[in-house]
């Protein structure tokens, strides 16, 4: 579930709690959960290690430490980072414990067990294959179109894409056509440069919304951000998980159908 705008509030917060921090300790709770290099060798290696950045890319979290490494965190469906005092209770969905050398500890939590942990000395080897950031200042709406009008596939299946775009998921993506007023089985070929540049609008004004609210917190509340707190955009969706309610738009009711196995949400008078 986490997007860009949950993963860029939670990479904003734990810049501001662990720059500087050390890692004391590595407790493993579930292998699968480290993906690169073996659990054993991220136990036995990582301590002393110091937390130098936090930034984002795409939907990783990525802590630059001492000795020009990356530590990548993929939350993927349900996956959370929380950094909190030793003394507390551990999540019974801890994953992986990352111990810090001033009594904290930065807890890797994943219900579904899907998050997956990487530390590297090149970080391009994970990252590499993912499309440009959609907020960057230097990805213009000429490249944005030029990207979309390469493909014949339909809208939604290809924003989804994280090689052609990085960082957009099921909610932003639904949201952002419908600001853009395009059905998400549009085929991505046949958009103008005018529609691709209201689509290219749409989705830097939904993401920037979402990261000002701190991220969307649904009922299952999956996302919360560092300290434990959810986010405050959900009463903001205009379509997303609204179907059979009316459109806000123009009273149409909204409508849900399933595109490439995820559930999908648009107005059918707005975006015909």
């Amino acid at each position: 579930m986490p997007e860009l705008p949950e993963v860029e509030t939670l990479a904003t917060d734990l810049r501001r709690l662990l720059t500087g921090a050390e890692f004391k300790s590595v407790e493993v709770l579930w292998p699968r959960s480290v993906a690169m290099p073996t659990a054993e060798e991220l136990v036995r290696q990582l301590p002393g290690h110091q937390i130098q950045d936090v930034s984002r890319r795409g939907k990783f979290l990525v802590l630059s430490l001492s000795g020009s490494s990356a530590l990548l965190i993929h939350l993927r469906m349900s996956g959370r980072v929380r950094v909190e005092p030793a003394t507390a209770p551990v999540d019974s969905h801890a994953r992986v414990i990352f111990h810090l050398a001033d009594g904290r500890r930065m807890l890797f939590s994943d219900p579904r067990k899907f998050g997956r942990i990487y530390w590297t000395a090149d970080a391009h080897c994970v990252l590499g294959d993912l499309g440009p950031e959609p907020l960057d200042d230097d990805f213009t709406a000429c490249d944005f179109w030029t990207r979309l009008s390469a493909h014949k596939g339909a809208l939604k299946p290809l924003l989804l894409n994280q090689t052609v775009l990085a960082g957009l998921g099921n909610i932003y993506t639904d949201e952002a056509l419908f600001a853009a007023g395009l059905h998400p089985l549009r085929k991505a070929n046949t958009l103008s440069v005018a529609e691709g540049e209201r689509l290219y609008h749409a989705i830097r004004e939904v993401l920037q919304q979402a990261i000002w609210h701190r991220g969307t917190t649904l009922d299952d509340e999956r996302y919360q951000d560092a300290e434990g707190r959810p986010g405050g955009h959900a009463q903001h969706l205009r379509v997303y998980r609204r179907a059979g309610q009316p459109c806000l738009r123009c009273g149409t009711p909204i409508q849900r159908t399933v595109v490439g196995t995820r559930g999908t949400y648009f107005c059918p008078h707005c975006q015909h």
